[in-house]
């Protein structure tokens, strides 16, 4: 036995601490104790465990230092983070071979640290945050080689955490873009730093070159179909299309495919914003702007350099090493059972985030990407958008349709969930509510029918006393003048109850203020549901 003394992040939020605690416990197979009285603000706690030093710093995500009487090292986690401030102003890429892999000095961040690695490419609503995955792995006991699935896998946060940490990752996402942005997350976990650079430098020369006169342009976008040529015409000036479309050119010329995928999507990441897009809008609505001069070269070049260094900083930091292979795929959250039926009962642990109810437009948010990388034919995207779970598009058919299966398959779901949609029904009937609020009560009928299969789906995947760990918003709406909490997290919880699992516990969540451009469309709050498949 060991007593080994662990240094905790003293910026962390409260929610964070809990999981802090919990991991810890975890991975030492021992009860944390406080070197001070007061445990809410405690930074120092020791264990008592059999484990060695080293395996709690390589693992742990919350915690900053772990030493003995004899020798302190720093996490692996702290070491990842520091990246970030290595390359913060544009450090010079022979200076980075310099300085990493740390040595000595450490400069470790004061404060919240999400975008290491390949996790700072591309901003995504809804992103999570990468610790509490870790940290969720670390309290799950899975063990490296183990399998982490995530049925709505977003930009890849799962997964990348689950590479990073030796397991074999599975991911689902009806979003083209989301399953093409955590494949090529994954992919540059091991990619070939000389390879990146080398084509990096290339592209960079290349971007800068002036062009050739007489040259034909929008080469790249009469490869697009003709639907979606018309429809990004609308969206950009003409100079600007003109520049994207000789960046799109160059980057279809490189050769290896890790790097040519960061540039496409350092690409698709400027495009709203070179783009005749609103400002800070989820959807994409237009405001031409004629007075403002638009570099899309220049936009490029500085998006691609930030996640070039970032990919490079953490290469240089990890050295070179073999990362199980994740398999993010298109397909249904609901069908996730049917899809993952060869690892049937074999899943370690799930861990994800289902969309709020009715609450973002996930895929439209991301048309502009969607046409010019020719990942969905724009003609496409309607349909593709109302299967999505949470989508709040309905006609009046679907309206009657939703509601009619809550009478017929009503016992189905909780009897909190039906008791919701009919007080928010009784409430708006006979108002002037507007058509969003006239929807919702079926729009909710039909969240919870389609997260049920999700569950049912979760459960069939994993194996015995595997854990499922769901992060879920709370929101509310009016209805006939009176607010109604639509407390989401306790509806999951009871419907996951009712498909077989064991609901464990749940953990309320601070909201954290969102740096992306999405920041004003959070929700307030948020839990994480504990659950687990009985033995």
């Amino acid at each position: 036995m060991t007593v080994i003394r662990c240094r905790i992040k003293d910026y962390i939020q409260p929610f964070e601490r809990a999981l802090a605690l919990r991991e810890l416990s975890a991975v030492a197979c021992a009860t944390p104790l406080p070197l001070s009285d007061d445990n809410r603000y405690c930074t120092e706690f020791i264990v008592t465990t059999t484990k060695p030093r080293r395996l709690l710093a390589d693992s742990l995500a919350y915690w900053e230092l772990v030493s003995t009487k004899s020798a302190a090292t720093t996490t692996r986690q702290s070491l990842r983070e520091s990246t970030t401030n290595v390359v913060r102003n544009g450090i010079d890429l022979d200076a980075l071979k310099r300085l990493l892999p740390f040595q000595d000095e450490v400069p470790l961040p004061n404060r919240r640290c999400l975008r290491y690695g390949t996790h700072g490419i591309h901003e995504y609503r809804g992103k999570f945050f990468p610790q509490l995955v870790r940290s969720l792995i670390n309290i799950s006991g899975t063990r490296p080689d183990g399998v982490i699935a995530d049925p709505m896998s977003g930009s890849g946060t799962t997964l990348v955490e689950a590479a990073m940490f030796g397991c074999r990752g599975l991911g689902l996402d009806m979003n083209p873009l989301s399953t093409y942005l955590g494949n090529t997350k994954c992919e540059l976990l091991s990619a070939d730093a000389k390879k990146l650079e080398a084509a990096y430098r290339k592209v960079r020369d290349a971007v800068l070159a002036p062009e050739a006169r007489g040259k034909h342009r929008l080469a790249y976008l009469q490869g697009l179909p003709q639907a979606d040529q018309i429809y990004l015409g609308g969206w950009f000036g003409e100079e600007v299309l003109a520049g994207l479309d000789e960046i799109a050119t160059i980057i279809k010329a490189v050769s290896y495919a890790p790097a040519r995928n960061l540039m496409w999507i350092a690409l698709s990441n400027i495009l709203r914003s070179v783009s005749w897009q609103k400002d800070d809008d989820l959807r994409v609505r237009k405001e031409v702007r004629l007075d403002v001069e638009i570099d899309p070269k220049r936009e490029f070049l500085e998006e691609l350099a930030r996640s070039v260094r970032a990919v490079l900083a953490f290469l240089y930091q990890e050295r070179p090493t073999r990362v199980p292979k994740q398999s993010i795929e298109a397909g249904d959250a609901r069908d996730c059972g049917e899809l993952w039926s060869e690892h049937k009962g074999r899943i370690d642990t799930i861990i994800t985030s289902p969309p709020y109810a009715t609450a973002l437009p996930y895929l439209d948010t991301d048309r502009l990407s969607l046409c010019f990388l020719g990942l969905l034919p724009r003609p496409e995207h309607r349909h593709r958008d109302q299967q999505m779970i949470g989508n709040r598009e309905v006609t009046a058919g679907l309206r009657r349709a939703y509601l009619a299966r809550l009478e017929r398959e009503g016992t189905l779901l909780p009897d909190s969930v039906r008791k919701l949609v009919k007080r928010i029904e009784r409430l708006n009937d006979g108002t002037e509510a507007g058509f969003r609020r006239t929807n919702l009560p079926a729009l909710l009928s039909n969240y919870f029918f389609d997260m049920r299969g999700v569950m049912r789906g979760m459960f069939s995947a994993l194996k015995r006393g595997g854990d499922a760990f769901v992060v879920v918003g709370n929101s509310h709406t009016i209805a006939g003048g009176e607010r109604v909490d639509i407390c989401t997290a306790n509806l999951l919880a009871e419907t996951a109850a009712l498909v077989g699992f064991k609901v464990r516990s749940s953990l309320s969540m601070d909201m954290l203020v969102s740096r992306d451009i999405f920041r004003k469309n959070a929700m307030a709050t948020e839990e994480i549901l504990f659950l687990r498949k009985p033995v």
